[in-house]
């Protein structure tokens, strides 16, 4: 039994389909349905039913997943190791992060990086799903909430002021009122936002009209004159024709948190990584 072969087994059951399996492992369709019609005559088994709706695991199919999700694991930790231990400044690096995050404060960090090490292959990863550190779909991740994998180097970055904003030319909106305005506000299917919860708490009387999981449409669509936004500072200060509001109470400002697997944290172009961002944090505190 190969360990290619339990990988492919594990995508399919993931999935259920062999052509979103053949996407996941960057396979083609015919390979992946060879490989598991090879493991199942490797094991006499049929580990899958197949279906209009699938590929449903059979009885014998559930009954090794989880030992399969150890191979697995200890796959990838032999990975992590490894990779933990390369000293070379080149190869890839892969950074995860909120949208936001990866538009608005990552490009100069970036640019210093790669003037620095030209030779490492940088891929950012920016959305509202978090990519495992432990499954290194990700090397290093930056969060506004702490990481709860014991497994996880972590520390507090920076906190980030936030802001109330308007269009350029829009009326001034009454702090504790709010009639006649209208909100622009977060998608909460991911979690609760403090500073969402600040903001139609401190214009109650304002009509919530538009919600996105993303701050920068947030910000064009507050730009636009559709509604008072509130943005991280970071975000709002960098879109040309918004006007932050003097409030007497600003919004609850979040921290950024910034983690690693213990596994990789000999990685040297990860270190180095680390140390450009920590310096450009330090000297540029204002534009955070």
């Amino acid at each position: 039994m190969e360990w290619s072969d339990v990988r492919i087994f594990l995508a399919i059951a993931r999935t259920g389909t062999l052509g979103a399996a053949a996407r996941a492992l960057h396979l083609s369709h015919p390979t992946v349905g060879r490989r598991l019609r090879a493991l199942e005559q490797a094991t006499g088994h049929t580990l899958f039913q197949r279906t209009a709706d699938g590929f449903i695991p059979t009885e014998e199919g559930n009954a090794v997943i989880a030992l399969a999700e150890q191979m697995e694991e200890g796959a990838l930790a032999i990975e992590r190791r490894l990779a933990g231990q390369e000293q070379a400044l080149q190869g890839t690096l892969r950074i995860s992060s909120a949208d936001w995050f990866g538009a608005y404060v990552l490009p100069p960090i970036i640019d210093d990086y790669a003037k620095a090490y030209p030779y490492v292959d940088l891929e950012i990863l920016t959305g509202t799903r978090l990519f495992s550190l432990a499954q290194r779909e990700a090397d290093i991740a930056f969060r506004i909430v702490p990481f709860d994998n014991p497994d996880v180097v972590q520390r507090r970055l920076v906190r980030l002021p936030y802001g109330v904003y308007v269009a350029a030319g829009s009326p001034e909106p009454l702090y504790g009122d709010g009639v006649g305005f209208r909100l622009i506000t977060h998608d909460t299917s991911t979690g609760q936002f403090p500073d969402i919860a600040w903001l139609t708490e401190s214009f109650p009387n304002a009509k919530p009209l538009l919600r996105s999981n993303n701050r920068n449409v947030q910000g064009r669509m507050c730009r636009q004159g559709i509604g008072i936004a509130v943005l991280p500072q970071v975000v709002g200060s960098q879109i040309v024709g918004l006007r932050k509001l003097d409030l007497p109470v600003e919004p609850p400002s979040r921290d950024i948190w910034m983690g690693y697997h213990r596994d990789i944290r000999r990685l040297q172009r990860l270190r180095a990584f680390i140390t450009v961002v920590t310096d450009h944090i330090a000297k540029t505190p204002l534009q955070l």
